[in-house]
């Protein structure tokens, strides 16, 4: 975030969920005005590839923590077994290295002071889980690759832990990277090093909300859009995108984020962002 301010020269920086400090990959940011679409972006179902080693479990349930369990390997039908039980909606005990809030204080801050922390568990949503190439033996797998397509909270940590628990082993992950977020992909991202040295083309802020329908503005809308005024909604859904260009070979831009209300005039779009500031010549109807 510190990188994105400065590279950008950007104070206001939104994140579309933060990374765990020994993964890599997808980080989605919106930089100013773009900021205050962050609860409309479609950010799930969130993938993630992993690498799970089994025979001991850590206290981070990563490589950097202690170990705090050992058991024997697992075989590769416990494992395939113990996967299909943790697809669709489980209940999850987040990591005590984790985010999570207990009193008012993150729950990693507590476990490095070396309170003991007790979280309960919570819903968690896994959409699809895969596993392999295996490495080992059949009955003795050493670790394995692991695709997790899931829902928003869900611990991915956690999932190889209670993956080997499941399958009779203890486990911890040794690498861990977002490849998807919803409508972005790390096909589409920017390195660290390109954002520091400044070379760096943002994104139309129509990206944040791909997925939603877009609908086209008349002069006429605009004017009233750009100053919170609502306009006729001519599509259906229940957000939209209203958008404008100056002639048809234009790229369309995003003017405002709207929500549907209905009136007896009839359903209207009510600008909830608006992206573009009035003019001098929008400022009449």
């Amino acid at each position: 975030m510190s990188i994105a301010r400065r590279s950008l020269g950007e104070r206001r920086i939104g994140h579309a969920g933060t990374l765990d400090p020994f993964a890599t990959g997808l980080l989605v940011l919106l930089a100013g005005r773009a900021t205050r679409l962050m609860r409309y972006v479609h950010d799930e179902p969130k993938l993630y590839d992993a690498v799970v080693r089994f025979g001991a479990e850590t206290d981070t349930e990563d490589l950097h923590g202690a170990v705090v369990r050992e058991a024997p390997l697992p075989t590769i039908p416990a494992l395939e077994a113990a996967a299909q039980g943790l697809v669709g909606e489980t209940d999850q005990v987040p990591p005590a290295y984790s985010a999570k809030r207990v009193d008012g204080k993150r729950a990693y801050a507590l476990a490095r002071a070396g309170a003991v922390v007790d979280l309960p568990a919570v819903r968690v949503t896994v959409h699809a889980l895969s596993l392999g190439p295996f490495d080992g033996t059949p009955d003795a797998v050493e670790q394995c690759q692991m695709r997790v397509s899931c829902g928003g909270g869900t611990y991915v940590r956690s999932l190889g832990r209670d993956l080997a628990r499941a399958a009779g082993s203890a486990a911890h992950l040794t690498a861990l990277r977002r490849v998807e977020a919803g409508v972005f992909s790390i096909t589409r991202a920017v390195s660290v090093e390109r954002l520091q040295a400044r070379a760096v083309a943002l994104e139309s802020p129509l990206a944040a909300v791909a997925g939603y329908p877009r609908q086209v503005l008349t002069p006429d809308d605009l004017r009233k859009v750009v100053r919170g005024i609502d306009v006729e909604a001519r599509m259906a859904g229940e957000y939209a995108a209203l958008v404008g260009a100056a002639d048809p070979a234009s790229e369309a831009t995003l003017v405002a984020f709207a929500e549907r209300r209905r009136s007896e005039l009839g359903d209207r779009w009510q600008p909830r962002v608006v992206m573009r500031q009035p003019e001098v010549g929008d400022r009449g109807l």
